[in-house]
């Protein structure tokens, strides 16, 4: 009566199997998609921005307007590379991401100890004080998300 069966082993093996392989939250749900959704409002607005500022005053901050547009640039690839399932999109995010970071800290000090190369502000000169610092925070939770979703780097 109390004997159990002789393949309750291989079921619990078959059963864990099959936990394994549920279908787990994608980093484009929850949290993901507010990063998602932030890093979609700065790639409009850092865009718009810059392409304004370059065909209607590009000669008073050629670098400044040119450090813009490339943040902008930069944060439509990690929008579109964030949201996306394709093969490859995780290490394209994890790039882009990472490059922000670097761009955010290397301008912030720059904007810091050369102010006259950035008389005019960009996205990231401060570290990102013209948008309350979240071109610093951003890449920052994204690195972790992206980390903490590494197994969907090679979905």
């Amino acid at each position: 009566m109390g004997e159990k069966p002789r393949n309750s082993r291989i079921m619990q093996a078959a059963q864990n199997r099959n936990a394994d392989k549920a279908p787990k939250p994608s980093r484009t749900t929850g949290l993901g998609r507010v990063i998602i959704a932030v890093y979609g409002i700065l790639a409009l607005a850092a865009t718009v921005r810059a392409v304004y500022q370059i065909m209607s005053k590009f000669d008073e901050a050629q670098v400044a307007y040119s450090l813009s547009l490339i943040s902008g640039l930069i944060y439509i690839v990690a929008t579109f590379s964030l949201s996306s399932a394709k093969r490859g999109a995780w290490l394209v995010s994890l790039y882009a991401v990472g490059i922000e970071l670097v761009g955010v800290i290397v301008v912030g000090i720059l904007s810091l100890t050369h102010p006259e190369v950035f008389a005019h502000p960009s996205v990231w000169s401060g570290f990102g004080e013209g948008y309350g610092y979240i071109p610093l925070v951003l890449p920052i939770v994204g690195l972790w998300w992206l980390y903490r979703n590494r197994s969907e780097r090679h979905a």
